[in-house]
């Protein structure tokens, strides 16, 4: 099994890294692999809405490493979704992407497990959680839970691992994540409900 991970945020190495990190090590030591995609410094045009997608051209101005990248989240069997939080809401950079990937999934994302996190300097993290659970929720993907909403408190790089609560959220968000995946899997003879 494995589970990616995306960073959402421009600091490749910056408090949603250590976030992602957190749980990916839950994760790791319950036998799942990891990877974290770090996306947040791309330059990604956002979706035209042009239907070029859905019309099975795949994505009018998607180069090949946004081809790759959706491909990734495709094959994983679960996602893990973290951004900073830029006025009470996701990176400009992630949207862009998140738009035109779900928008162009046609069902390839559905019953995956999925879960977010959201690092805030101090206030907006539960809308920016929010926002990421609803691309989750319209692709009929099953969100891992926590003890609390996902989102952890950092300005400077390293911050965030003082806040004991987010990390024990993230933890405990891994944990989680990784039963379900688990479940999933043990459950695979059970045959899903068809989409309507």
């Amino acid at each position: 099994m494995q589970v990616l991970a995306l960073n959402g945020s421009p600091r490749a190495q910056g408090n949603t890294h250590l976030a992602l990190r957190t749980v990916c090590e839950v994760l790791e030591k319950e036998g799942i692999q990891t990877e974290i995609m770090h996306i947040g410094h791309e330059a990604i045009r956002g979706c035209m809405a042009c239907f070029s997608c859905a019309n099975g051209q795949g994505c009018a101005h998607a180069d090949g490493d946004f081809r790759a990248r959706t491909n990734a989240m495709y094959a994983a069997d679960g996602i893990l979704i973290g951004s900073p939080v830029y006025y009470s809401a996701i990176s400009g950079t992630l949207k862009s992407f998140l738009d035109r990937a779900f928008f162009s999934s046609k069902g390839r994302l559905r019953h995956k497990i999925a879960a977010s996190v959201a690092v805030a300097r101090r206030a907006g993290a539960v809308s920016t959680f929010d926002q990421i659970n609803h691309y989750f929720l319209i692709s009929e993907m099953v969100i891992a839970p926590a003890q609390y909403w996902n989102v952890a408190r950092g300005l400077a790089v390293g911050d965030v691992l003082s806040d004991a609560e987010g990390i024990s959220i993230f933890r405990n968000l891994g944990k989680n994540m990784a039963w379900l995946l688990k479940m999933r899997e043990a459950a695979s003879a059970i045959r899903p409900p068809e989409a309507e």
